[in-house]
């Protein structure tokens, strides 16, 4: 019979580690932070694949303090900068990869990140894109505009979305990084190299906003490029931004069922146990930079009574 602290799972869940701290993206991790992140995880609890960890919890088997790693989206330094420190101390992870942004494309929200980055005016008027006036004379209000405008943008249509995010592009007029994602051979490194490589569909929409069809086609295409990349089953997904209820609904979780997924993950916050839907599996982020406030972050959410269970 488990004791009370056992077959509950913690997931951890990253976008980016950064080579160094970069302002503008304060909420990733740097290589530094995430290899004490890594280390305390591996010194402390008990590092699992994603859906090994799964398997073991249904069965009532799971491990003391068991914690999974895992990654949204693609970005390039997953395996330039997150791959050498995983390996260093043994951790597996899962990555999960919106493969239309493979081998040089750029997601939208990092296109209006790195226009305001590199805007060179202090007052930049969007109205002219349904948008406002904002001040970007110093790097705080640069992060305060591009957090509110990455908000204004989000729920729009894929189409929509895109055709803003391109024309305020061309309006800032800077040259943009086209460098920032995996390319296909590197999803195939790390699927190589022992890690997990799930679903994560094709453009990154916000599900609820599609129709059923089209919602459909993004998370069963997305799943076949990836298995004629890897020669190999995707079996975990996660849905883009990933709120339920709002970013997904039950919908979606019977298109990912029939897809063929055996679980996904969400950023509902909390500990899973087995009485929680297996394609709902909550996550928790990790922004914090010491590894005393990390530490009690994942034990208190570890330990909390309050676990979701649907």
């Amino acid at each position: 019979m488990p004791s009370p602290q056992q077959n509950k799972l913690l997931v951890l869940f990253y976008h980016q580690v950064l080579k160094e701290a970069d302002p503008i993206l304060c909420d990733e991790p740097d290589a530094e932070t995430f290899d004490w992140q890594m280390g305390v995880i591996s010194k402390y609890f008990n590092v699992l694949p994603l859906s090994e960890a799964y398997e073991l919890m249904i069965r009532g088997r799971l491990p003391r303090r068991a914690v999974c790693v895992t990654f949204d989206d693609g970005y390039a330094n997953n395996i330039d900068v997150a791959y050498p420190i995983l390996k260093k101390w043994n951790i597996p992870a899962t990555f999960f990869i919106a493969v239309g942004f493979l081998d040089g494309g750029r997601m939208w929200n990092d296109t209006v990140i790195e226009s305001i980055r590199r805007a060179d005016q202090e007052y930049l008027d969007l109205s002219k894109f349904g948008l406002s006036g904002y001040e970007i004379s110093d790097e705080s209000q640069r992060l305060n505009v591009i957090r509110e405008i990455l908000n204004e943008l989000k729920y729009l249509s894929v189409n929509e979305r895109m055709h803003k995010v391109e024309r305020i592009a061309e309006f800032i007029g800077k040259e943009l990084p086209d460098h920032m994602m995996m390319r296909s051979e590197q999803v195939a490194e790390l699927h190589k190299g022992g890690m997990e490589i799930g679903g994560h569909t094709v453009n990154h929409p916000i599900l609820a906003r599609l129709s059923s069809e089209e919602a459909e086609s993004e998370i069963v295409s997305g799943k076949n490029v990836l298995y004629e990349l890897l020669g190999d089953q995707v079996t975990s997904f996660a849905y883009p931004n990933g709120v339920p209820g709002k970013d997904y609904t039950g919908l979606h979780v019977d298109i990912v069922r029939r897809a063929g997924f055996r679980l996904a993950v969400s950023t509902a916050w909390g500990c899973a146990t087995n009485r929680i839907d297996r394609y709902q599996l909550p996550r928790i982020g990790s922004w914090d930079r010491t590894p005393e406030r990390f530490s009690l972050r994942l034990l208190r959410t570890y330990l909390d009574r309050n676990v979701l269970t649907a």
